[in-house]
């Protein structure tokens, strides 16, 4: 009881300092994208559909853009992409529909068409999902259409190469359990950040 209460007092006077501010800020955020790094592979009870697993790193985008600019969301798609590319596999890239993700997200009329609650995120977060999945079986798509091999370790499947036919009718599997699961689990990573950053506008603002 007394180390959270030391713990609190300890960020409460962090808080209070302009200097000390944005580190803690920048701190918690870049904490959340490892934590959301951490659990992408992870597949608990209840956190997947036919192995496919909510994205956190999409979700993450979405919270983060859903009150920036359209160029603040590309940058953090670009750069969350680029990251999970070298987990998984450049070919295709995740960098491209984050991207797309984050700059949609914030060129949403948010204000006029959709409110902070858990349904609003949750049906932004499930649209996004397959967008981002739909991005992903185009370049499949596309590099097959130029004849190159498209290694598909990701997918449930014997033979290591997939047709056309074949990425499409998977891709509705993956774009449905993907908006799915992410959506439902959005709240988890949204609400506390929103919470975070919205307090950390209101006391840069203060005098």
């Amino acid at each position: 009881m007394f180390s959270i209460k030391r713990t609190r007092s300890l960020i409460d006077g962090l808080l209070a300092s302009s200097r000390s501010r944005p580190i803690l800020n920048w701190s918690v955020t870049v904490a959340s994208v490892l934590l959301c790094l951490l659990v992408l592979p992870t597949r608990l009870p209840g956190m997947e559909i036919s192995g496919i697993g909510p994205n956190w790193l999409l979700i993450w985008v979405v919270a983060w853009s859903v009150k920036r600019t359209a160029f603040q969301g590309a940058l953090a798609g670009l750069v969350l992409g680029l990251v999970q590319d070298g987990m998984t596999s450049p070919q295709p890239t995740h960098a491209l529909s984050l991207m797309v993700v984050g700059i949609l997200t914030a060129r949403l009329q948010k204000q006029r068409y959709v409110q902070e609650d858990f349904i609003s995120v949750a049906l932004i977060v499930f649209g996004m999902a397959v967008v981002a999945e739909t991005i992903i079986a185009l370049q499949f798509s596309l590099h097959g259409d130029t004849g190159l091999a498209i290694p598909l370790a990701r997918l449930p499947r014997t033979t290591p190469y997939l047709t056309l036919t074949e990425i499409w009718n998977y891709h509705q599997l993956v774009a449905l359990s993907s908006a799915i699961l992410s959506s439902l689990w959005a709240p988890v990573i949204y609400f506390p950040l929103n919470r975070w950053w919205s307090e950390m506008e209101l006391r840069n603002q203060s005098p």
